[in-house]
């Protein structure tokens, strides 16, 4: 069965977010990870000024919930809007389910913002936003193939 976390996205200051948060809920950061960190990707070039934002933050808050998070970039997103700047986050057990839940959310007159595909940090993952105008990221975490964060 699929877990479902939640995804804040910021206009920059991702870092400080989550910093607070940290204090909020007695928790630790065990990854955070800024743009100009990552691989380079055909076609995108990461400018200096969003090298330093974040790409991607995970932060343990229970036994069951990750809050997540990252800087909304022109390269890798859309235009941040408040109260727009949230996705629940899906991560599936298989890559079949993953495509099943990506599928299904997309249908009906869902949009298609990133299908689902490997990524360089190693899972599957995909974007959308369904009929009724909710952001999903849907993710397979492949053990043989995904990172491992310390």
């Amino acid at each position: 069965m699929a877990t479902v976390n939640l995804y804040l996205t910021f206009n920059g200051n991702c870092r400080e977010a989550f910093e607070f948060y940290k204090t909020v809920f007695d928790a630790e950061i065990p990854y955070m990870g800024t743009f100009g960190e990552m691989p380079p990707q055909d076609g995108t070039e990461i400018s200096e000024a969003e090298k330093n934002k974040i790409m991607h933050v995970s932060m343990p808050i229970s036994k069951e919930t990750i809050l997540m998070g990252s800087d909304t970039t022109q390269e890798w997103g859309s235009d941040f809007v408040a109260g727009n700047n949230f996705s629940i986050s899906v991560n599936a057990e298989s890559r079949e389910e993953a495509d099943r839940i990506y599928e299904r959310l997309c249908s009906k007159g869902g949009h298609m913002k990133m299908a689902m595909t490997d990524t360089f940090w190693g899972a599957y993952f995909g974007m959308m936003t369904d009929q009724f105008g909710i952001n999903w990221m849907v993710n397979y975490d492949d053990p043989e193939k995904t990172q491992q964060h310390p």
